[in-house]
Parts: structure tokens; sequence; C-alpha cells
């Protein structure tokens, strides 16, 4: 029996060997290519001289600064008008709820560019219900991002919504709490852990936006996505473009471990 287990085992491992190579393949070998470009300048050998320059540079402080208050700003505004909606959805009895709510799920599927582009059919300089210059600001930017990332927070909150007690809410509602005290009291703190993972899922996504930013010709609106694209392809600065995106990937994994963390204390 031992042995066989033994056998069983062995050939599970070597099963794992293809996709194993092949996510080596086609996503470490490429990201190995970006940070040995980083730390090969042009002049050849290795240095770290693309570092000191990006870092110095007054561009890539400004980047970084802009990328991080933009997803902090969308990630908060996504999070309360989420939890707004889904808390509509879930408890307001109305025709359609659950319609809204597929809607929801398929909103999702939806590229970033396309929720961009509507806007600017609508609000743009020739847009249908008028001209509306802050699109090409960074509140344009956020408004789009809130926009298309809000049903990433709807989703967990829907999730966890139907697993509350109804005779909890009634229990409070038979005593005389109002709903603005029910939600307080009884509904936010079974929503906290799926408010935490769709919260760091969309400032994960955030963070790496580039169409949204990019559709909406947003002056001086310049984040590490953005500035990867302006050195690569404008400047022909491969080495700073590739520390750039070796930052913005640092960032992302480590607030992407955050997200699988929050996520699996909150089951999701």
């Amino acid at each position: 029996m031992g042995r066989a287990s033994a056998t069983a085992s062995r050939r599970y491992r070597w099963a794992a060997v293809p996709p194993v190579a092949l996510l080596g393949l086609f996503f470490l070998y490429p990201l190995g290519l970006v940070v040995r470009q980083s730390l090969h300048p042009d002049t050849g050998g290795t240095s770290f001289r693309a570092y000191a320059g990006v870092f110095a540079s007054a561009s890539f402080r400004d980047a970084l600064g802009t990328t991080v208050w933009i997803a902090l700003a969308s990630t908060l505004g996504c999070l309360v008008l989420g939890f707004l909606l889904a808390l509509v959805i879930a408890f307001v009895p109305f025709p359609g709820a659950r319609a809204v709510a597929r809607f929801a799920d398929v909103y999702l599927s939806f590229p970033s560019f396309l929720i961009t582009l509507a806007l600017l059919f609508l609000y743009g300089t020739t847009g249908i219900i008028g001209s509306f210059p802050f699109l090409a600001t960074p509140w344009g930017v956020l408004l789009a991002e809130v926009t298309y990332f809000t049903p990433f927070v709807m989703r967990p909150l829907l999730a966890a919504f139907s697993q509350v007690d109804t005779a909890q809410i009634e229990a409070a509602s038979s005593l005389g709490a109002r709903a603005p005290r029910i939600v307080a009291r009884v509904i936010l703190p079974e929503a906290l852990p799926a408010l935490a993972a769709g919260g760091s899922l969309v400032l994960v996504l955030c963070l790496n936006e580039f169409g949204i930013v990019l559709f909406t010709g947003a002056k001086g609106v310049t984040t590490l996505p953005m500035l990867v694209y302006s050195k690569a392809i404008l400047e022909s600065d491969y080495p700073g473009a590739c520390v750039v995106a070796v930052v913005n990937v640092l960032i992302s994994v480590g607030l992407y471990g955050l997200y699988r963390v929050v996520s699996r204390r909150a089951g999701a």
C-alpha cells in the first residue's frame, strides 16, 4: 500500500512539471528579461545606475504620488458606492433586483477602455449630454475608475449579504432600531471582511490601470504604467522603463499578497 502511494505521489509530481514549465516560459521568463534589462544599461555591464536615475527623477516621484492617490481615492469611492448599491440590491426589495445583480457580474467582463469611451460619449467635449472638461483632469480618471471597479466590490459584498441572518435584522427592527442603526450594528460587521477583500483587489487593479488613463487623455496625469509607456515608446529609454515596471510589479505583488491574506480570512 505504501509503495503504491509513493508511486502515485511521484506521478503527481511529474504531472506538475508541464504547467510549471509553461508558467516559467510565458510569465517568469519575460519578467526576468525585464529585471535583466533594468540592470543592464545601454553602455553594457551590470549597474544600478538606471535605478538611481529613475528614483532621482521628479517625473518618477510625481508618477508614484499620482498613482497612489488616484488608486486610494478610487478604492475609497468604490467601497462607499459598492456598499450602498449592494445594500440596496440585497435588502431593499424591488422588481429586477436579481437582474441587476447578474448584470454586475457581466459588467466585470467589460474592458476598462469601453467604460471610459462611454463616459467620453456622454460627457466629453462633444458628448451627448454636454461638454464637461473635467474628464481630461485627474477627477475624470477618478470617475472612470470608480465607475468601472465598483462591481468588483459589489460581488463579494452580495455574497456576504446573502449569509446575513435576516432574523437579526427583524429582531432589531422590532426593538425599534432604525435602518441606519441596523446597517451599522448588524449588517456592517458582517460585511467588513468582504469590504476588505474587495477593496484590496480594487487597489491592486487601480495601481496597474493603464487603459482608463490613456483613453481619458487626462493632461498632467502620469501614473506608473503611463510612465513605463512614455519611457519605452516615446523616449526609447528601455532600462528606465524596466525600472519603473519592476517597481510597479513589486508594489502590485505585495498588495496582491495582502489581498490573498484578507480573502482567505474572509472566506472569499
